[in-house]
């Protein structure tokens, strides 16, 4: 999978990591999510988070935001806090937030974007398109200090874009109905401008190059409005992982967070041998991504090295025991290992699923089914 290739050493990245979680915000009393949050609500947020809670572009939907961490065991403290911290101030409104792709049953028609300025430079760009995004999703920023290496290891990281999507799959309802995907948000993301894998570049000039064609045109501002699977950050010398859903379970999205930091501790290990993982061609990396979107885990992906097509718990295994010195390093094995729970138990895709089969199964209605699921989403949110 990988090739021998002459390259310059660079300074050891720190791989330090934060993560940022969006929830949608849902009525307590009739599951729905809501259309406009309540001022104050935002106001105590501000006041009691600051910077790492924020409202996103729709009503419906807030960020949560973690600091840099070098070990996993305070970032999950971390975010798991700010999952109650935000769980308690919504509560005195009624409110609970949900960490999931979509909402079952909601209706993305009924949205209204946030009164925010840079939040209107994107509905005039986006249109209609832009109330549609009715999603969550959830980013990992590792720290890669030099910008060339982290434009190379964005080349080669996006290798395994597939196999982190198939992994935190949490969307299979959109708008009351069984999409047959795992994850619809990525079909409803893809709608966008500027989504989907990145570019290959070959330097950080060359990407600021690149870059800076759309940046003085004035079609974006800054490289924050370029939504791929994975970018530079616009804010931090990080490399941003950006393609998986919300993760229901915060362990789930620390595991996933393990999964992505210890894949760039491998990929700069090989560098530093003069080697790197073979690239591909972004039409087959993307026959995997579609895979991922569609089935999850439960078909398999393409080895692009063999041709053929091996299942995601073959995969998974040999991925997890290829990182598992880099997870020592680390210190994250165990957060790395959650990955193969992950797998055992189902993903929320299939955790969702499962509720509503069960719910009509038992003489449930179709509304009462749709309400089952999004009691399961908002325990799980919350469950230590």
């Amino acid at each position: 999978m990988f090739h021998s290739q002459v390259i310059q050493a660079t300074s050891t990245p720190s791989f330090a990591t934060a993560i940022q979680e969006e929830f949608l915000l849902v009525d307590l009393e009739t599951l729905d999510v809501i259309v406009e949050q309540p001022p104050e609500l935002v106001a105590r947020l501000r006041s009691e988070l600051g910077e790492r809670v924020r409202p996103e572009f729709l009503g419906a939907q807030i960020r949560t935001a973690t600091r840099f961490h070098e070990d996993l065991v305070s970032l999950r403290k971390e975010a798991w806090q700010l999952r109650r911290q935000l769980a308690a101030l919504a509560a005195d409104f009624g409110l609970a937030p949900m960490a999931a792709g979509t909402h079952p049953f909601a209706d993305w028609h009924r949205q209204r974007q946030t009164h925010d300025g840079q939040q209107h430079g994107m509905v005039m760009e986006l249109r209609d398109l832009s109330r549609r995004l009715l999603t969550c999703g959830m980013q990992v920023k590792v720290m890669v200090e030099d910008p060339d290496l982290r434009i190379d290891l964005m080349n080669q990281v996006s290798y395994f874009v597939p196999h982190i999507l198939a992994l935190s799959t949490s969307s299979p309802f959109w708008l009351g109905a069984n999409t047959g995907l795992k994850s619809y948000r990525i079909s409803a993301f893809s709608e966008l401008p500027r989504t989907g894998l990145p570019d290959l570049f070959d330097s950080w000039a060359d990407f600021e190059a690149h870059t800076n064609v759309l940046v003085k045109s004035g079609l974006i501002e800054d490289i924050s409005s370029l939504w791929w699977d994975l970018r530079p950050s616009s804010r931090d010398e990080a490399l941003e992982m950006r393609v998986a859903d919300a993760c229901t379970r915060v362990d789930d999205s620390v595991s996933i967070a393990a999964l992505y930091r210890c894949l760039l501790r491998y990929l700069y290990r090989l560098r530093q041998k003069n080697q790197r993982w073979r690239s591909y061609a972004r039409m087959l990396i993307n026959e995997n991504r579609w895979r991922a979107q569609c089935y999850g885990t439960d078909s398999g992906l393409v080895d692009l090295g063999t041709g053929e097509i091996r299942p995601y718990k073959q995969l998974l295994t040999e991925l997890l025991e290829m990182l598992r010195d880099d997870a020592k390093a680390l210190g994250c094995l165990e957060e790395l290992e959650t990955c193969a729970k992950i797998l055992n138990r189902g993903t929320s895709a299939h955790l969702q699923i499962g509720a509503h089969a069960r719910a009509l199964r038992s003489g449930r209605s179709e509304d009462q089914a749709w309400l089952e699921v999004v009691s399961l989403l908002l325990d799980m949110t919350q469950a230590d």
